[in-house]
């Protein structure tokens, strides 16, 4: 597969963590376009269209965050490839581990560290580079950043 760039969704209300976003998506050498939702029914109601191009990964924030999204794409054949990323600073064990059960990809702790932060967010852009420049199989695909 030739792409360029990943297609990247986040759904999140708070602008500090869009801006914190926004700037450390473009310092990763993968280069990247970013569609921002404020909630779940945003994105819901746009993926659903059938000329809308899905996302290769959709980072939601915890505070924003609905399990009925996790059920769309599982459900979806459409949403096959899409990753799905939660964040957060206080999310505990048995949420993660629920969040994985029910079909997330993705977990990466939120730290008020912009270094930390850039760091996590390039380990998940490259590995999903890999996994859509090399076709691999993502139905397991679960990855958690501390």
């Amino acid at each position: 597969m030739n792409k360029e760039f990943l297609n990247i969704a986040i759904v999140d209300d708070n602008d500090k963590n869009l801006t914190s976003f926004k700037n450390n998506l473009s310092k990763i050498k993968i280069g990247t376009r970013i569609q921002i939702f404020e909630n779940i029914n945003d994105i819901l109601n746009c993926i659903n269209e059938e000329e809308y191009v899905v996302p290769e990964i959709v980072f939601i924030n915890y505070d924003v965050f609905e399990e009925k999204i996790l059920f769309e794409i599982k459900t979806n054949g459409r949403f096959k490839n899409l990753s799905t990323a939660i964040y957060s600073d206080r999310m505990s064990e048995s949420e993660i581990e629920d969040f994985f059960i029910k079909g997330g990809n993705i977990f990466v702790k939120i730290k008020d560290d912009e270094t930390e932060f850039k760091k996590a967010l390039s380990e998940v852009i490259a590995i999903n580079w890999q996994y859509h420049t090399s076709g691999l199989n993502k139905d397991n695909f679960i990855l958690k950043i501390l």
